[in-house]
């Protein structure tokens, strides 16, 4: 027993270590962990594949596999946007006793708004409008209540990206993933479906290019209704509704210009044409960029190779 607990205060050692490494790295201040300790007493069975416990009627210690699906990644937990949060400001209190009691897991969950509703100090971020638009979403009018945010949202490991002309990849490639870890998952499909999950990569069959696509733009650029006042669309349209005419966004009104990139057309944009230096400098959309005097110069040289042609006509037509 002595020995489980060197090891037990070891692995916390490692595991604090490798938190505040990971908040070095990333350039971040350094964080005071109100309650790394007492979610040290969850994280020590739930941030790894096994398990041990003390069994008192046998009196021998067993070792046990852990449910892939409850395993809790300390390092994504305490860089999320809960980082500072208690297990049991979520869970119950009761959770901390072993073996959980098995009528524990018919408890309700919290949601989002059981926190963020009516929240002043991110009353910017428009929690219930969000809501409201959830609730209109294909997610929540097919699947009713068996649609949570948590779904999307892993509450133990999601963090907000923010959109910057350096990292708007990176923001890509994980808001994409969000939406892959349901779409290209038929675990997690089938959680609220009976049918087959449908291939991606056949249903996106008619769209040149796919690879590059999902490259430089999030799914959701496609497939919600997007609001120039919303922070982020969570209106989910049915598949009959999505984007498909590439003029949507190869074009002068392109619609990324009001949700992936309308953070920097705010700073970036040219009053005297619509040359858009932020897709410009992230991904080329042809037909979405130009600039007024590029554009005066290209008519009055087409213009120009008109008359020249014309009065070549004519005085040949004349001689002839």
């Amino acid at each position: 027993m002595i020995a489980n607990k060197y090891l037990l205060l070891i692995s916390f050692l490692v595991c604090s270590y490798g938190i505040v490494a990971y908040a070095q790295d990333e350039g971040e201040e350094e964080r005071v962990y109100d309650y790394a300790g007492e979610n040290h007493q969850c994280i020590k069975c739930h941030g790894h594949k096994t398990f041990h416990y003390y069994n008192e009627n046998l009196d021998r210690e067993f070792r046990d596999r852990m449910n892939p699906y409850f395993i809790i990644d300390s390092v994504e937990y305490y860089s999320s946007n809960h980082w500072n949060f208690s297990c049991f400001d979520c869970h119950s209190y009761d959770y901390s006793n072993f073996p959980h009691p098995a009528e524990l897991r018919l408890e309700p969950k919290p949601g989002c708004l059981d926190c963020h509703g009516g929240d002043d100090t991110y009353e910017d971020r428009s929690w219930e409008r969000i809501d409201e638009e959830f609730q209109k979403s294909v997610h929540s009018t097919k699947h009713s209540e068996d649609f949570t945010c948590s779904m999307c949202h892993n509450p133990h490991s999601y963090k907000i990206n923010a959109r910057t002309n350096d990292n708007i990849k990176q923001t890509i490639q994980y808001d994409n993933g969000i939406c892959l870890s349901c779409h290209a998952d038929i675990n997690k499909y089938q959680l609220i479906v009976d049918f087959v999950n449908p291939n991606v990569l056949e249903t996106h069959a008619w769209l040149p290019n796919q690879a590059l696509h999902w490259q430089n733009v999030r799914c959701i650029e496609c497939h919600a209704e997007i609001k120039e006042d919303m922070l982020i669309a969570h209106n989910i349209q049915p598949k009959e509704k999505a984007v498909k005419r590439c003029v949507e966004c190869h074009s002068e009104n392109s619609i990324l210009l009001a949700s992936l990139y309308k953070y920097q057309v705010k700073e970036n944009r040219n009053k005297l044409g619509f040359f858009n230096a932020a897709i410009l400098n992230n991904s080329y959309i042809i037909g979405a960029n130009r600039n007024y005097y590029l554009n005066l110069i290209s008519l009055v040289i087409f213009g120009m190779v008109v008359i020249v042609i014309g009065i070549h006509a004519t005085i040949r037509f004349i001689r002839k």
